[in-house]
């Protein structure tokens, strides 16, 4: 991951939870959100992300864990 924001850079205004590939590579190989230090993001995205990581696991779109 490169320490720039992707959201940002992409003019990505909304975080959607469906858009699954896009969340996957904020998630670790066993299933865990990577923290803002790593992903580069701001806080209001980082923030966004994690409510869209949630929805799409509620929803059964991502895994909660990684097997």
């Amino acid at each position: 991951m490169n320490k720039k924001d992707f959201f940002l850079e992409n003019n990505i205004a909304h975080i959607d939870y469906k858009a699954v590939p896009a969340l996957r590579q904020f998630i670790n190989k066993n299933g865990r959100m990577l923290s803002r230090k790593v992903t580069g993001l701001t806080a209001k995205n980082q923030r966004a992300l994690s409510q869209a990581i949630k929805r799409a696991r509620y929803m059964g779109l991502l895994p909660y864990l990684e097997q």
